[in-house]
């Protein structure tokens, strides 16, 4: 196969206080070796680590007019400027966050040679599809980086760790679930520790993440999950939050009403347990403790059966396959 093109643009970013900053910013995170990624941006980042399990050769952001033709193009961004310049024939597998609804760029098809455009899920596939077709769309979930995300041999001291990731009605959503669970794990004598989405370096994560015996996922729906998944490669069994329904606000400004959704669309019975409301937590807390205490789940061999960068290398290739035939 030809050398395969692989491209993470997001817009430039601009000052965050004050003219310059960003070159203080940068400064800083060299000092204290911490740095917060993107979601998208790991997702890039760990296509490239699936390539380099796979041996396979490939290019990062080169100037799109110094691609060869029939070389395969890859475009992950933020946004149009995601493609913004691109004036080659060669068709461009394209995702995961050029828009947040196919409604905003209903032409992408006709304003570049767009071939697929990606998600990482099928319910966030299905919004899609109406829009640019069954077959201009195509499955791709990120791959997880196993030999990073590995459970260590550190003493267990936190019972649970708490992933807050509540979007929308925080305040609601904190008085009818969160704090109930917090008291049901105060009630029962257990140990926990909260870590907010957006608000941590990835390696305090990590350290968490080690020493915890269970993860509370609460979070209204997920498209793949990444820090989800990052748990459980590390063992972590998850009791998570997925009421059904995709929940973002502007839903009705698009047109959508009830769309399924989930939190945890990489799931099965070995990874943990779901639960829809409170209610639910209640009766699934005692199980899912009983199961966590007697070692029953296993959510790291689903992990590195379904997820892995080697398994997600691979998808990607099926897809760059069925494109440049």
């Amino acid at each position: 196969m030809k050398t395969i093109n692989l491209f993470f643009r997001v817009p430039p970013r601009g000052y965050k206080f004050f003219p310059g900053d960003r070159y203080l910013l940068n400064i800083l995170r060299k000092i204290t070796g911490k740095k917060k990624i993107g979601g998208v941006e790991k997702v890039f980042l760990n296509l490239c680590k699936s390539f380099d399990e796979l041996q396979i050769k490939y290019d990062v952001n080169k100037p799109f007019n110094h691609i060869k033709p029939d070389e395969p193009v890859v475009v992950l961004g933020v946004g149009r400027y995601s493609l913004q310049g691109y004036q080659q024939p060669n068709p461009v597998i394209a995702g995961i966050g050029l828009m947040t609804h196919p409604s905003e760029w209903q032409d992408l098809f006709k304003d570049y040679p767009v071939a697929k455009y990606l998600q990482h899920c099928a319910w966030a596939e299905n919004i899609y599809k109406p829009y640019f077709g069954d077959n201009n769309c195509a499955l791709w979930p990120a791959g997880i980086d196993t030999d990073k995300w590995a459970p260590t041999n550190v003493p267990k001291k936190i019972d649970v760790l708490i992933y807050n990731k509540i979007r929308w009605n925080n305040d609601e959503v904190n008085a009818e679930l969160r704090n109930p669970i917090l008291k049901k794990l105060d009630d029962a004598g257990l140990s926990y520790k909260e870590i907010t989405y957006g608000d941590y370096f990835e390696q305090d994560y990590f350290l968490l993440l080690q020493q915890c015996r269970a993860m509370i996922f609460l979070c209204e729906h997920e498209s793949q999950g990444l820090a989800c998944c990052e748990a459980m490669a590390m063992n972590v069994p998850v009791l998570a939050w997925d009421q059904g329904f995709w929940l973002d606000p502007n839903r009705f400004a698009w047109g959508e009403t009830d769309v399924p959704a989930s939190s945890v669309p990489f799931f099965n019975d070995s990874c943990g347990t779901t639960f829809k409301d409170l209610h639910e937590f209640q009766t699934q807390f005692p199980l899912f403790w009983k199961n966590v205490k007697a070692e029953a789940f296993n959510p790291r061999a689903y992990i590195e059966n379904n997820l892995s960068l080697k398994k997600s290398g691979e998808y990607m290739l099926a897809i760059i396959n069925s494109v440049y035939t």
